[in-house]
């Protein structure tokens, strides 16, 4: 009959459990981050080897095992995430746990790794992603019986400081707008502006997807550009696919392009299809490379002599405007793509409270006027 213990070495828990094998006295010792989990550790160990269903650990280390995992997780991710996870496996995880076999990989090792990488000054935003991609990976680990507790479960992760967000108002708006009206990404920054969807959304739009009658887009997919290829790939919530509804002036700008692109199209024996991509390269119909419209958007603002905000930061501006015109937060994350109101909410929590005292202002405008005619009346 086994027998199991436990004890404790600074802010670990060591489980030790021994039994005979073959004539041979045997133990098995294992690390856990909390007494709740070593507890568990022990009564999974013990009916393992009085199962007869334990098996001896490998000698499989960290390095061989997560290089296997991103490998067989590829068909999960977008080409985009694979090249980012993989960037911080070879980076990150393997210069500093790789060589460690993955059964004695401890949470001291793993929160020493993030420390280390904050004061060579790693942002905690970044460590958070090496976390992230770790953690799933001894999570896989731990579901195929690799090990049997995830040591990244208990890990301090160092609090991120968010970026300030940065919008423009109304006037800034226009002002970049018209710069951009002399460039080839004017009809792009303009539905960026207006929608407040995503730039690998806005790239990935067929003419299929616009419904210039009706007077909206759809959004099924996003494009990305890793390593010269494009891929092309689907939302990552149900959510994110979406009907957005376009403004007027939004949709006699998407005629104007067609238009234009036809007439282009007319001088090479091609017509525009369908399927075709809105906005392409003129010279082959390849799609913008995102980063090139980024920098495009930049320069613009540059021009335009207002303060340089990220393309992203088109989706923030589009919310706070629409939260100033008292569009209700359902719809504009609706609007989004957001999974739940709630993630609209979080996100945006800081413009709320001026919307709200507008809110209170705009109600005061409406009832009390007439609540002091008829006080005044009955006076």
């Amino acid at each position: 009959m086994a027998r199991g213990s436990i004890v404790q070495r600074g802010s670990s828990f060591r489980v030790m459990v021994s039994f005979t094998q073959n004539g041979k006295r045997q133990q098995i010792t294992k690390t856990a981050s909390s007494i709740r989990q070593a507890q568990k550790l022990r009564t999974e160990l013990l009916a393992e080897v009085n199962h007869g269903t334990y098996h001896k650990p490998s000698k499989e280390t960290v390095s061989d095992f997560i290089q296997k995992w991103i490998t067989s997780h590829k068909p999960n991710i977008t080409a985009r995430s694979f090249e980012r996870y993989s960037g911080i496996i070879r980076v990150h995880i393997i210069p500093a746990v790789g060589n460690i076999p993955l059964c004695q990989l401890a949470p001291e090792q793993i929160q020493m790794l993030y420390n280390q990488k904050i004061d060579a000054g790693l942002s905690p935003r970044s460590v958070k992603y090496i976390h992230v991609v770790l953690h799933k990976a001894l999570q896989t680990a731990l579901k195929w019986h690799k090990i049997s507790v995830n040591p990244a479960d208990s890990i301090d992760l160092p609090k991120a400081h968010h970026t300030e967000m940065q919008v423009w108002n109304e006037s800034e708006v226009i002002k970049f707008l018209k710069t951009a009206a002399t460039t080839p990404y004017h009809c792009l920054f303009y539905l960026a502006l207006y929608t407040g969807a995503r730039r690998g959304e806005l790239l990935a739009l067929r003419w299929q997807d616009c419904d210039l009658i009706g007077g909206q887009i759809s959004i099924s997919r996003a494009v990305h550009h890793v390593k010269g290829e494009y891929t092309f790939s689907q939302p990552k919530t149900e959510k994110s696919r979406r009907t957005i509804a376009l403004p007027p002036s939004a949709t006699i700008i998407l005629r104007q392009l067609r238009e234009s692109t036809e007439q282009l199209r007319s001088t090479f024996p091609q017509t525009v299809s369908d399927s075709d991509l809105i906005f392409t390269r003129t010279f082959d119909g390849k799609p913008l490379r995102p980063n090139t419209v980024s920098r495009a958007w930049e320069r613009i603002a540059g021009t335009a002599g207002i303060k340089t905000i990220r393309f992203h930061d088109a989706r923030h501006t589009h919310v706070s405007l629409m939260l100033k015109l008292g569009v209700p937060l359902k719809v504009i994350s609706e609007r989004l793509g957001h999974s739940s109101i709630s993630v609209t909410a979080d996100t945006y929590a800081h413009l709320l409270p001026g919307m709200q005292e507008s809110a209170a202002k705009a109600f005061d405008d409406a009832i009390s006027a007439k609540y002091n005619e008829i006080a005044v009346i009955e006076k």
